[in-house]
C-alpha cells in the first residue's frame, strides 16, 4: 500500500512540476493516467490486471517528463535554483525509470535476476527491490547482491550505468557553461 501511495505521489508531482503550459499538463496527465489506473487497479485486483500495464505506462510517462526537464535545462539562460532543483529531479526520475524497466524485464523473464544476498528475504524484482538495484546501478556503485542474469536484464544495467555517467557528466558540463557564461546584465 505504502509502495502504491509513494508511486502516485511522484507520477502527480511530476505532473505539476512539467505544468508551465497548458498542453503539456494535458498530455502529461494523459499519459499519467494508465499507470497510476494500473497501478491502483493491480494492488487491488492484481488477477484483473497484469503489472506490465502500469509499468509500460509508467515508462512512457517517466520519459516524457524526463524529455521536458531537459529541454528546460538545457534552454536555461543562467544556473539558478530552479534549474539545480530540476537536474537532480531528472536524474532521481531516471532512477525511477530504470525502476520500472527492471521490474517489467523482471515481470517478462521471472529469472533474469539473481539475488546473492544471505539476508535477502523478498527475492522479487519489484518495488524496492527493483528501486535499489537501480540507484545502485545509476550510481555504479553495484553492491553484487542483485545480478542481472538475462540478456536483456545486463543490457539495462549496462545502459543504466552508462546513462548514470553520462548524465552527470554532461550536465556539469552544461552548468558550468551556464554559470561561466557572462549575462545581459553583466555586458
Amino acid at each position: 500500500m505504502i509502495e502504491s501511495i509513494l508511486i502516485t505521489l511522484v507520477l502527480i508531482s511530476a505532473v505539476l512540476a512539467i505544468s508551465e503550459q497548458m498542453r503539456v499538463v494535458i498530455i502529461a496527465a494523459i499519459l499519467a493516467l494508465p499507470a497510476l489506473a494500473g497501478r491502483w487497479i493491480h494492488h487491488y485486483r492484481p488477477d484483473l490486471l497484469p503489472p506490465e500495464i502500469f509499468l509500460i505506462g509508467g515508462i512512457v510517462f517517466i520519459l516524457f517528463v524526463i524529455v521536458n526537464f531537459l529541454r528546460f535545462i538545457l534552454t536555461a539562460h543562467s544556473v539558478d535554483t530552479e534549474v539545480l532543483c530540476v537536474a537532480v529531479s531528472a536524474y532521481l526520475l531516471l532512477g525511477l525509470l530504470w525502476t520500472f524497466c527492471y521490474w517489467l524485464a523482471a515481470e517478462l523473464s521471472p529469472n533474469a535476476f539473481s539475488f546473492n544476498a544471505v539476508t535477502a528475504t523478498d527475492k522479487s524484482m519489484s518495488g524496492f527491490n527493483a528501486l535499489y538495484f537501480s540507484f545502485v546501478t545509476l550510481s555504479t556503485l553495484g553492491y553484487g547482491d542483485i545480478t542481472p542474469v538475462s540478456s536483456s536484464a545486463r543490457m539495462l544495467a549496462a545502459a543504466e550505468s552508462n546513462v548514470g555517467l553520462l548524465y552527470v557528466a554532461v550536465l556539469i558540463a552544461r552548468l558550468v557553461s551556464l554559470y561561466s557564461t557572462p549575462t545581459q546584465h553583466e555586458n
